[in-house]
């Protein structure tokens, strides 16, 4: 009860510290077909994307600086280049601003980098708002994300999955079948990185937890101080993943790249090797998804 009020103290004060910051310009807001989608700028220039009216904030950018990546999440995250230092490949499920890719754009600048969103004013609005540009290696595709990864296309060193909100789960995006086909797209000793809330207010996150054990041969897990997110990354392999290496890894990234936060910080404080812990929560699988509704019968 006490971890569950902790957390609960701790999405309240995000979503608290998203509508008390400092006064913002409305750039843009527009109801997409799949969402309410909403920019605004604070006063030093930082561009703020959200969704659903619900306070939690998808992306924070300063437009024309990649390497500055402000929500924490989005830092730990970058847990995935310690485990694969070298990427050739790279999948980015979900947009949002474009934080992620563009950060990983200006890391690993030899990567081919795909991002794939669902919808397309999301991507129109990190193209004109938060300075995300498409260029030979970096390729925006407008397409549900299951459907993008079950396509035959080259296999990928890192997959990042950040298509899951707070309480708002894209349940087909979440089951072990789905989770089977992202790994099926992993090169060898590749990873999968998972950005997903905790309860609460994410009901099905025990869940989720034990759908990745189940998908993956190892299973680490990261907090990210101050929020709600826990970063998942699976691994299709045995060879296991010692938070010493990971540490010295990202340390080696921070020096070369002139990171401006600690990664390997976030790494010692956040990791726990999650493969064999007690199961919680039941297996996501697709016959438990909701059924698709008929077509209605054309009238004679």
């Amino acid at each position: 009860m006490r971890r569950v009020t902790h957390r609960l103290m701790l999405v309240g004060l995000a979503l608290l510290a998203c509508s008390a910051s400092s006064p913002r310009t409305v750039l843009y807001e527009k109801q997409s077909p799949y969402t309410f989608i909403s920019v605004t700028q604070d006063a030093e220039g930082r561009r703020y994307l959200q969704f659903d009216q619900t306070g939690a904030l998808q992306s924070v950018v300063w437009p024309g600086q990649p390497l500055k990546l402000e929500l924490p999440y989005t830092q730990v995250s970058m847990v995935g280049l310690a485990f694969v230092p070298e990427p050739k490949r790279i999948l980015v499920v979900g947009l949002g601003g474009g934080a992620m890719p563009m950060f990983l754009r200006a890391v690993v600048p030899a990567a081919h980098i795909d991002v794939v969103d669902i919808d397309p004013d999301v991507v129109k609005v990190a193209k004109e708002y938060f300075g995300f540009r498409e260029d030979e290696r970096l390729r925006a595709h407008v397409a549900d994300g299951r459907g993008f990864v079950e396509a035959a296309r080259p296999p990928y060193d890192l997959v990042f999955l950040d298509a899951y909100g707070p309480d708002s789960i894209p349940e087909h995006l979440a089951t072990l079948e789905f989770l089977a086909a992202v790994r099926a797209r992993l090169a060898e000793g590749g990873a999968v990185v998972g950005n997903v809330w905790e309860f609460p207010p994410n009901t099905r996150f025990d869940s989720m937890v034990r759908t990745w054990q189940v998908g993956f041969q190892q299973l680490y897990t990261f907090d990210v101080e101050g929020s709600g997110n826990r970063i998942l990354v699976g691994l299709a392999h045995a060879r296991k993943q010692e938070r010493a290496a990971l540490e010295a890894r990202a340390e080696k990234l921070e020096r070369a790249k002139g990171l401006p936060f600690d990664l390997s910080e976030h790494i010692a404080d956040g990791y726990e090797d999650a493969t064999k812990r007690k199961p919680r929560g039941q297996v996501l699988k697709d016959a438990a998804l909701p059924k698709p509704k008929a077509a209605p019968t054309p009238s004679p």
